[in-house]
């Protein structure tokens, strides 16, 4: 059990010199205790006092990074229970599973599904994150080449799965350099797959079927001195996962059960693609920070990883993009002149509906700090001012011959004061962007034959 926010303004400096970002040492002691805040923050604390807070100081949840480089994956290091207690920051990884009894040609059609599995969407690229070879076939040499051909044809981070120690040790030597993530530690070989995942530095997955039975081996792991884990629990379905995973991670955030204060590991398997998909969104609400599946099909991965986008998306930190002029369609001078704001999502539902109408425009984005066209209206960052400044700022007149502009339906009570302040006729458009197309196609057909509007 951690200690608690007094025992720790006992241990430290009382100075209340603000260095650590907070008023006073009692509130960096309460949020220490609350796992918000790391002894690191403040720079006077005694090392003695650094040794006495110790476990009770670290965050409550265990970050752990699988693979280098710029495809790392880090999963844990969160501190709280729901989203809009503050945030989450570390979306769970998404893996997908490879067996090493797959002939050659299958093992590569396998790896050309992984790398197809990349999406865009609001500007944002998505794709899986890992590669899970599994040893199915019980071979040490299968194993190795299956490794080989997933280290070599995806560039992804990979999980080796495997209860064989020898087997990992061999896996090992040509992966782990690469730090992937190793999965198979249970009660019969905990020893050695420990002495295995120390000697390469790599995380360990461990396995068991009992909550009990899976904090003890946390335990034992922690006084080997290996703490970069994940636990696995082997539920009977997912109803029993879904279950545990949120006792875990109760116990771990609002007990301080340390055992538990690490990240979730799954498996989710089936013939059915979207029962897979719909399986696998529960746990990503409900706390897999990563997860295995065995399907390659983007109609089950693609939903995933948007649903994960938008779970751990910061709501306080909304996507945006670029507050400039975007030409569309390769617009000449007598294309329109529409404006909405810089929020990503508004952003390219716009854009995708003016390019479907197939009438070339200019799309000016406002800068709302990334809100919505209602949302920045009522907070005042859509407003007259600032449309005419995003018109100046992009020079705007210097590219058409007209000085017409559409702005969104749901602010059609700016026309009267924009038209008048900044000399150009205001168009309403429609309030939705499903209806530009027929808007644009009706109204300003290409060719530059504009009819009144």
């Amino acid at each position: 059990m951690g200690l608690t926010g007094l025992q720790i303004y006992k241990l430290l400096p009382k100075t209340n010199c603000r260095d650590c970002n907070y008023a006073t040492c009692m509130a960096f002691a309460m949020a220490l205790a609350a796992g918000k805040a790391s002894l690191e923050a403040c720079p006077h604390v005694s090392e003695e006092a650094k040794a006495t807070l110790g476990a009770a100081a670290e965050p409550p949840m265990r970050l752990v990074t699988v693979g280098q480089g710029s495809r790392a994956v880090q999963v844990g290091g969160e501190v709280v229970l729901f989203r809009h207690d503050k945030t989450f920051y570390h979306p769970p990884g998404v893996a997908v599973a490879v067996r090493d009894d797959l002939a050659a040609e299958e093992l590569r059609e396998r790896m050309r599904g992984i790398r197809a599995l990349t999406f865009e969407r609001i500007g944002v690229e998505m794709r899986v994150d890992l590669v899970a070879v599994e040893n199915v076939s019980g071979d040490k040499d299968s194993f190795v080449r299956a490794v080989e051909a997933a280290q070599g044809e995806t560039g992804l981070p990979l999980i080796l799965k495997t209860g064989n120690p020898a087997t990992a040790a061999a896996a090992l030597d040509v992966a782990g350099r690469e730090r992937p993530l190793l999965w198979g530690a249970g009660r019969d070989n905990l020893t050695a797959m420990l002495e295995l995942a120390k000697k390469h530095d790599t995380p360990l997955v461990l396995e068991a079927r009992r909550l009990d039975e899976l904090a003890q081996l946390s335990e034992e792991a922690g006084k080997a001195g290996h703490k970069d884990l994940l636990l696995a629990y082997a539920g009977s379905d997912v109803k029993d996962t879904l279950q545990a995973l949120v006792a875990m991670r109760r116990m771990a955030l609002v007990k301080r059960f340390r055992p538990f204060g690490f990240p979730a590991a799954v498996e989710i398997r089936g013939d059915d693609v979207l029962g897979v998909a719909a399986r696998a969104a529960g746990l990503i609400c409900r706390y897999g920070s990563i997860l295995v599946l065995d399907v390659t099909d983007p109609a089950a991965v693609f939903p995933l990883l948007v649903l994960r986008q938008d779970i751990y998306t910061d709501p306080q930190k909304p996507i945006q993009v670029e507050a400039t002029c975007y030409p569309i369609g390769n617009p000449g001078p007598d294309a329109p002149v529409l404006v909405t704001t810089n929020f990503s999502l508004t952003y390219f539902t716009v854009a995708g509906e003016i390019e479907a109408s197939r009438v070339p425009a200019y799309l000016i984005t406002v800068d709302t700090d990334g809100t919505s066209v209602l949302t920045a209206w009522a907070a005042g960052k859509f407003g007259v001012e600032q449309i005419c400044e995003a018109l100046r700022k992009n020079g705007i007149a210097g590219r058409v011959n007209h000085r017409k502009v559409i702005i969104p339906g749901y602010v059609a009570a700016l026309s009267g004061r924009l038209a008048e302040v900044s000399g150009w006729e205001v168009i309403v458009g429609p309030r939705e962007a499903s209806a530009l197309p027929a808007f644009l196609r009706a109204n300003w057909p290409a060719g530059g034959d504009r009819k009144a509007l």
